[in-house]
């Protein structure tokens, strides 16, 4: 009998809205993923804190990753609980979403919390993990035009080839 591969390694990406920063963060490490032939070792997801479930990415967004060749599909989704148990890695992109997670993990009325699954990080520790102030957001390219949305992209992009070489 052939050994059982291991499961896949949850990678999940959390920004406020997510409809820009972590749909394609999600994106990229999935075609860099694929590109090396491992997608199949990793189960990828993005969601927020703040999400309109059901919200395509936004448009430039998908626009800047179609210049990379990567599409985007799914849609937006609100961050829950079970994602902390079923997720080996949270990258979170900015320090306001991170502290709202922090609360969300904080003590409950109903008594003690399980131990999360999950380690939760902000993504710019990828980079750089003595980053101090804004330098420890991905900043929100929302109202920043196509030329923030690009430097959003190679930010992500070099924190997902870090991500991608650490867990392999």
């Amino acid at each position: 009998m052939a050994p059982s591969s291991p499961a896949p390694r949850g990678v999940l990406f959390v920004c406020y809205a997510n409809i820009c920063r972590s749909p394609l963060a999600e994106g990229i490490f999935r075609h860099l993923a694929s590109e090396r032939g491992v997608d199949e070792r990793f189960a990828i997801d993005s969601a927020g804190i703040a999400a309109w479930t059901g919200s395509p990415p936004h448009h430039l967004s998908v626009a800047v990753a179609e210049e990379h060749g990567i599409r985007l599909s799914g849609v937006s989704r609100q961050l829950i609980r079970d994602d902390f148990y079923d997720f080996d890695e949270i990258l979170v992109m900015d320090r306001m979403v991170d502290g709202e997670i922090r609360r969300l993990l904080g003590p409950s009325a109903f008594g003690p919390q399980a131990p999360i699954r999950a380690r939760v990080r902000l993504f710019t520790a990828l980079l750089d993990p003595r980053a101090e102030g804004r330098d420890r957001d991905v900043a929100d390219p929302i109202a920043s035009g196509i030329e923030g949305f690009r430097e959003t992209y190679a930010l992500l992009d070099r924190g997902c080839r870090e991500l991608l070489d650490e867990l392999l």
